[in-house]
């Protein structure tokens, strides 16, 4: 049992449904224990000589009798929270009936705070029966549990036991149903993912909302719950489950996303800014940070383009009609960031007509499938729509932003010991033996287990090699095993072509040292390392070479040889060699 809850996520260790048996569950507590239990608790008041138990009892016997007799127009005035009086139109047909005493109003006495929250509590359930159901214009200040939008309104029809039915794909096209509640996150339901798929869980996994009639990805952000976008989705949008290593690489880079030319508070103060200012320039709510800069427009219902100047700030999304203009009569407003999310557009050429790749849309929240609601935008360049996007998010949801960035990082320090080195969910219950001896043991030291998994891996290689050279017959003979042994490995992507590559490494967040293999098009012996520097992709051609009858493969014709792809990918992730940078981050894809 203790294996099982140490594997599990965190989310479904607090979630009422897996509680044991064996918790103590608070009993019910009588309004006399609410009131008196911090004055029974506190050593001021264990002298104290008031009847607190009498006390209640009394007032809320003269509660009940006080005021018998009380005015129709009282009675059926229910009191706001300000004390004013509600006035309710009367229906047609129905006379106002008198309130029973239960229902009556007092005035000018003494009230027990739990008889205040009855009387509110009886009023609202006469209140709500006899009057029709009016929408919450401000369901953001009431309780999910009040609320009637977030009640009723956006989630759909569910099972009696409040569960919910979601379908998450991988890319491979590859699809599991998951039966989660309500409240579940992104974030919760990609660990629950993580943890049924026996993923490497780094913190950069993601869900995906995609539309492929529109040509829409939009990542997740990991607050929002699944459920209520699953609402707003359009019958043939889908999630994928997939990698974004750039999900929060601003925070950790913040001068590689947003250019100084891009953002107005640099231009003001010409000079450089220090990233920290930056972004709490954008965290702070009552900043007001402004992203600037041209941006190719679509018309609505046209297929032409406009270039304009856009502006975006904290209140939307404008555009000047009079040049570089920022004087208020010369803006007009594109879209509103609270009712919208903004969405990397992957088929823009063909569905559009888009005079660069690099385009992107903001996307009404009210809208399912139809192009005319959606305001299509291009960039000169990678850089500027990621500025773009990365400043949509920030000042759309801003310190929501950082919480979710420190989230896994406390997590990771509470959980120090299951961080390094990083295995999957099933690994961790594995253990390192030696056999060395007449018995075998445990190795319970970390160090001597890490050194014992690298020789044993040189031992095997020797091994190979040996057998090679001495020409023993096998079944991976002629072809040796480090011709092979690559395929197994997460980054290598056998037969894909190389704008496939190019679109995973952009789906996967185009972070400096994202990198993946793949077999050579032009070169049926060779091998291609795609990788990502700068926000720009490029391509490294692997060749083997033969020396003394042993394959070897080398990136800088023979300077530097390995026997093997995975003795060249561990080299270059701890040294840079001939690369722009060193190899980071494996473009990773997953069956679930």
């Amino acid at each position: 049992m203790n294996m099982a809850v140490a594997g599990c996520p965190d989310y479904f260790l607090h979630h009422p449904n897996y509680q044991q048996d064996n918790v103590d569950r608070p009993s019910e507590r009588t309004s006399t224990d609410l009131i008196g239990q911090s004055f029974q608790n506190s050593p001021a008041h264990q002298d104290d000589d008031v009847d607190l138990e009498a006390l209640v009892n009394d007032m809320n016997s003269s509660f009940e009798s006080l005021y018998p007799q009380c005015s129709t127009q009282t009675e059926a005035s229910p009191l706001l929270h300000n004390g004013q009086p509600h006035r309710a139109p009367p229906q047609s047909g129905s006379p106002l009936q008198p309130a029973s005493p239960g229902h009556r109003v007092r005035r000018s006495q003494p009230m027990h705070i739990l008889a205040v929250r009855r009387l509110q509590e009886e009023e609202q359930q006469l209140r709500t029966s006899s009057l029709p159901a009016i929408p919450n214009p401000f369901p953001e200040l009431c309780s999910p549990t009040s609320s009637p939008v977030h009640s009723h309104g956006s989630l759909p029809q569910c099972q009696p036991s409040g569960k919910y039915i979601v379908k998450v794909f991988s890319e491979d096209g590859t699809g599991k149903v998951v039966e989660i509640p309500a409240d579940m996150t992104a974030r919760d339901l990609c660990q629950l993912l993580v943890y049924k798929s026996h993923c490497v869980d780094d913190n950069s996994w993601t869900l995906v909302e995609h539309h492929p009639l529109l040509g829409l990805d939009r990542c997740l952000e990991d607050h929002e719950l699944v459920v209520q976008v699953q609402a707003l989705m359009s019958s043939e949008g889908k999630f994928l489950f997939r990698k974004n290593y750039a999900k929060y690489e601003f925070f950790r880079n913040p001068l590689n996303f947003f250019p100084e030319q891009m953002v107005a508070w640099c231009q003001e103060t010409n000079g450089s800014i220090p990233p920290s200012q930056l972004l709490q320039k954008f965290l702070n709510s009552s900043g007001c940070p402004e992203i600037q800069g041209f941006l190719y427009l679509k018309d609505v219902g046209r297929k032409s383009w406009k270039k304009l100047y856009v502006f975006l700030r904290r209140s939307g999304l404008y555009f000047s009609i009079k040049g570089m203009s920022k004087e208020p009569r010369h803006l007009q407003l594109l879209a509103d960031l609270e009712d919208s999310n903004i969405f990397t557009v992957i088929t823009g050429k063909k569905l559009h007509n888009a005079p660069t790749d690099f385009e992107f849309c903001i996307k009404p929240n009210k809208v399912r499938s139809d192009f005319k609601e959606l305001r299509m935008m291009c960039a000169e360049d990678e850089q500027s729509r990621t500025c773009w996007m990365t400043a949509f998010r920030l000042l759309k949801y801003g310190i929501l932003l950082y919480q979710n960035y420190k989230i896994p990082q406390q997590r990771k320090t509470l959980l120090s010991h299951f961080s390094t080195p990083m295995r999957s969910v099933s690994e961790n219950s594995l253990v390192a033996m030696d056999f060395s001896g007449r018995i075998g043991r445990v190795i319970d030291n970390p160090v001597e287990a890490q050194s014992a998994a690298l020789e044993e891996g040189h031992a095997w290689r020797k091994r190979s090699q040996r057998m090679n050279v001495l020409g023993s017959p096998g079944p991976l003979h002629p072809s040796s095993l480090s011709t092979v042994i690559h395929r197994t490995q997460l980054w290598f992507h056998g037969r894909i072509t190389r704008e496939e590559s190019h679109k995973m490494i952009i789906q996967q967040g185009q972070v400096d040292g994202l990198f993946l293999l793949r077999d050579s098009q032009s070169n049926p012996k060779a091998f291609v390392l795609t990788m990502c520097h700068h926000q720009k992709i490029k391509h490294f051609q692997i060749l083997p070479c033969e020396e003394d009858g042993q394959i070897f493969f080398s990136l800088d014709d023979g300077s530097t040889k390995f026997s093997d792809l995975i003795q060249l990918v561990e080299f270059y992730q701890l040294n840079r060699g001939v690369l722009p940078c060193k190899l980071k981050h494996p473009c990773t894809v997953v069956a679930l």
